[in-house]
C-alpha cells in the first residue's frame, strides 16, 4: 500500500480515504478528483486488496473505494476481509461492473455503497460523505426491485432451516406429531383424530418427508426437541 500523506495527524472532519485500484493512471486521477472537494483527504493506495491488508495497521482510514475487477483479485472476495481489517472504516465500491447481480453480491459481502465508474464525480463525492455518515449509497445503480430481493436473502438466511420445515406442516400433521411424541402407535392415533390407519399412514409419511427423518422414533425425539410434543393426554 502506497502512503499517498506523510502526515499522520487525523484533521477534525476530514474523510480519511484509501484506494484499491490496480490501474495506477486510475488511482491518481481519483486521488486528484476526490482531493479537490473540501473535507476529503487521501491517505493511501494500493494495487490490490491481499496487499492493502497487509498493511491495515499502518493506515486509519474512514472511506475505502474498492475497485471489483483487480487482475488476479476479485473485490467480492475479499470485502469480508477488509472489512475485518479496516474496521470501522467502510468500504464503496467504485466499479465499471453493471451487472446488478455483482452489487448485491458486493453489498452483501459488507459493501456499503455502489458507485459505477460512468457516473458524474460529483456522485462520488456524495457517496464517501454518506457512507462515512453510516448511510448506504446505492443511488440508481440498483433499482428497487433488486433491493427488495436482497433484503428477501437476508431473511431467508436469518430464518432457523428447522423452523422453516416445521412451518411446511399442516394443522392436522401437527396433531400427528404431538400424539407420536407420547408414544402413541398408529391405531391410538386414528382412534384421537377420528381418522383411518391408512389416513393416519399418509400423515406420518408427509411429516417425516418434510423433516427429513427416517421413522417414528426420530420423529418422537425430533418432536420433544422442537417443543412439537402436545400436553393433552390421550385416553
Amino acid at each position: 500500500m502506497k502512503e499517498v500523506r506523510q502526515t499522520s495527524t487525523k484533521e477534525m472532519g476530514v474523510v480519511r480515504v484509501g484506494i484499491i485500484e490496480d490501474h495506477a493512471i486510475v488511482r491518481a486521477g481519483i486521488r486528484m478528483l476526490i482531493e479537490n472537494e473540501c473535507g476529503i483527504e487521501v491517505v493511501c493506495e494500493a494495487p490490490d486488496a491481499s496487499g492493502a491488508i497487509a498493511l491495515a495497521r499502518d493506515h486509519a482510514l474512514d472511506v475505502i473505494l474498492l475497485d471489483l475487477n483487480l487482475r488476479r483479485e476479485n473485490g467480492i472476495d475479499f470485502l469480508p476481509r477488509l472489512v475485518r481489517a479496516f474496521s470501522p472504516a467502510r468500504i464503496l465500491v467504485l466499479t465499471a461492473v453493471e451487472d446488478v447481480e455483482t452489487h448485491l453480491l458486493a453489498l452483501e459481502a459488507g459493501a456499503r455503497g455502489i458507485v459505477r465508474k460512468e457516473q458524474a464525480p460529483e456522485v462520488l463525492v456524495k457517496a464517501i460523505h454518506a457512507v462515512n455518515s453510516g448511510i448506504s449509497w446505492i443511488g440508481d445503480t440498483l433499482s428497487a426491485a433488486a433491493v427488495e430481493k436482497l433484503a428477501k436473502r437476508r431473511v431467508v438466511q436469518s430464518v432457523d432451516p428447522e423452523a422453516a420445515k416445521i412451518a411446511t406442516l399442516t394443522p392436522r400433521e401437527r396433531e400427528v406429531v404431538e400424539i407420536v411424541a407420547r408414544g402413541c402407535n398408529g391405531a391410538r392415533i386414528a382412534a384421537a383424530l377420528k381418522i383411518s390407519d391408512a389416513t393416519v399412514r399418509h400423515h406420518t409419511t408427509s411429516i417425516l418427508s418434510k423433516l427429513e427423518l427416517s421413522n417414528k422414533l426420530e420423529l418422537a425425539v425430533y418432536a420433544i426437541h422442537h417443543g412439537l410434543a402436545g400436553q393433552q393426554e390421550i385416553e
